[in-house]
């Protein structure tokens, strides 16, 4: 039974939904975080598949354009469970550095060492979330990455987790913030592992009401631009505690420790 599923697609086919751009907020990340960008920088030439890309084939495209800036040899190969969608993106590949084929958590037997799957895991029951990083990490070279996570129809609200053989790393919050009421809008994004977690007594919930507060607590700083607030948030977040390893952030992007919003 093992050896027939490397060899057969496994998954449930996802709705489809895709857009130009909707998942630059993640790509932009992939190619800047030190795991990611160390990862890349390390294999050679290295091969990166993404998981599940679609009705069309757009954002695998923009992710081979993104990553060629931190390794123009890189190979990318988008998998699909649906023979159609895998037909329709033929006229955009450009073998070996960019091609398409079906295959689902099995990865079709290739050996990437990173992985984007984005929307793929929000139809499953969230007991079924490990299983599933399981299976894609499983299938990956050595010291492999998965990248997974969702995002809302136009990339304005994105949450992944970075996820490697020995569990989950860390939580993504990426968000626009022109017009943002609040950082907690985005719980309705958080990835399958999390989203029914966001409910008083766990640690995800938590971390969205402190943000909330703390972008109250700076809403003076709006006067000097939305960057500005943005900033003195994740300060006044840090000082409550909070652990975010990276200062250098993007206004709207907040990571931090899988420990630090993992489910009770």
């Amino acid at each position: 039974m093992a050896h027939r599923s490397k060899l057969s697609p496994v998954g449930a086919p996802t709705r489809g939904t895709t857009n130009p751009n909707r998942l630059r907020r993640v790509d932009r990340w992939i190619t800047s975080a030190p795991a990611t960008t160390r990862l890349l920088r390390a294999a050679g030439p290295p091969l990166v598949v993404d998981l599940g890309y679609g009705a069309s084939p757009v954002t695998t495209v923009e992710l081979a354009r993104w990553l060629r800036r931190v390794r123009p040899d890189v190979r990318v190969l988008g998998l699909e469970l649906d023979p159609a969608r895998v037909a329709f993106a033929q006229p955009a590949a450009s073998p070996p550095f960019l091609d398409f084929r079906r295959g689902g958590f099995e990865l079709a037997g290739t050996r990437p060492v990173l992985v984007r799957a984005f929307n793929v895991l929000r139809q499953y029951a969230e007991d079924e979330v490990a299983g599933a990083w399981g299976l894609v990490l499983d299938s990956m070279a050595p010291g492999g990455l998965l990248v997974e996570g969702t995002c809302d129809e136009i990339g304005r609200l994105s949450t992944w987790v970075l996820v490697s053989a020995a569990g989950p790393v860390s939580l993504t919050l990426s968000m626009r913030l022109a017009g943002l009421e609040k950082p907690s809008t985005i719980a309705e994004r958080l990835p399958k592992a999390l989203i029914h977690r966001n409910v008083p007594g766990e640690r995800v919930h938590a971390l969205l009401m402190a943000l909330d507060a703390c972008w109250a607590t700076a809403a003076p700083h709006q006067a000097f631009g939305v960057r500005s607030r943005w900033l003195e948030t994740v300060r006044l977040l840090v000082a409550r505690g909070w652990p975010v390893p990276d200062p250098r952030i993007r206004p709207g992007e907040l990571t931090v420790p899988w420990s630090a919003v993992a489910p009770a």
